[in-house]
């Protein structure tokens, strides 16, 4: 492991023990408050102690070598961590709305004080923790799920102390489950966007803010290349992105096709953030085949 992923390391247990602290002291207000709002974080909170876990864990399971094993080595572990991450958002706010709606029909009486102060401390321990893990995000859909899981939590807080307020000047208590609805809604956006993602990955698609037309014209700019066929563009993770293609070039000396080789790499890997790419090249008059090549079963292999 390395002095970053120790780092990272170090910040998410630190985020973990303060959130799950914290969601223990949110049940208990939020039972003696009768607020479905702070039941509501308290899920939410639990929900960020799980994928705070599940990262650390990934995190850890990602810094493994490969092996014969597992060739591209266990960096995926952290998508399936998003994967799970994600879906259980998405299970987590169906339930806030089955239970706002119950409440919205007969609204109970809600301790407002209790309610505006547990929350003022949530927004300050969820804002603690999302800025802990904030770092490195980017590069890592492990991390990026775990932080929208801690900044969701931050706008829902926020939300549930302003419902506070008002109830406490107005006894309007139908804003706490009214605005449970909006944490509801506010998880199923941070989920969907995930979800696609880690399905996106898994599934091996190219990834979204690349242009295949483009790559293909870069790679045909390079001096010595004829044409490109059976291209394949996917992710490992979010920041790992890999390419395979055939390339045709002229009947040339095996050195000359290296120089070829490193010069299409150099521009994927400038370009296009493509690191890891695997070119088998071909001298024009080989049989050609699709840009994207249709992968069939070969049926006999299987009796």
């Amino acid at each position: 492991m390395t002095d970053i992923d120790r780092s990272t390391s170090r910040r998410l247990a630190l985020s973990l023990g303060l959130t799950a602290a914290f969601v223990v002291i949110e049940v208990v207000a939020g039972l003696f408050a009768n607020s479905l709002a702070l039941l509501t974080d308290a899920a939410h909170n639990l929900t960020d102690v799980l994928a705070l876990a599940l990262t650390w864990w990934a995190l850890s399971v990602t810094a493994k070598p490969a092996h014969s094993g597992k060739t591209y080595g266990y960096h995926r572990a952290g998508i399936l961590v998003a994967l799970v991450n994600s879906t259980t958002l998405v299970l987590i706010a169906l339930g806030i709305f089955y239970d706002a709606y119950r409440r919205l029909l007969v609204p109970p009486e809600v301790k407002a004080d209790i309610l505006i102060g547990v929350g003022v401390a949530a927004v300050i321990v969820n804002l603690v923790t999302a800025l802990l893990v904030r770092r490195g995000r980017k590069h890592d859909l492990n991390l990026n799920s775990a932080f929208l899981h801690l900044m969701g939590d931050v706008l829902s807080t926020v939300g549930a102390v302003a419902a506070g307020i008002v109830i406490r000047f107005t006894g309007l208590n139908w804003l706490d489950p009214l605005v449970s609805i909006f944490i509801g809604l506010l998880i199923l956006w941070n989920a969907w966007g995930i979800l696609r993602e880690s399905v996106n990955i898994l599934m091996e698609a190219t990834p979204a803010d690349v242009d295949v037309p483009a790559v293909v014209d870069s790679i045909l700019q390079v001096q010595g290349v004829r044409g490109v066929h059976d291209l394949h563009i996917w992710s490992i993770t979010r920041g790992l992105r890999t390419l395979s293609a055939h390339i045709l070039t002229d009947d040339v000396p095996i050195s000359e096709g290296i120089k070829i080789q490193a010069a299409v790499s150099e521009v994927l890997d400038r370009t296009y953030g493509i690191s890891h790419a695997t070119l088998q090249l071909e001298c024009e008059g080989c049989v050609q085949t699709d840009l994207y090549c249709d992968i069939t079963i070969n049926n006999h292999n299987l009796s």
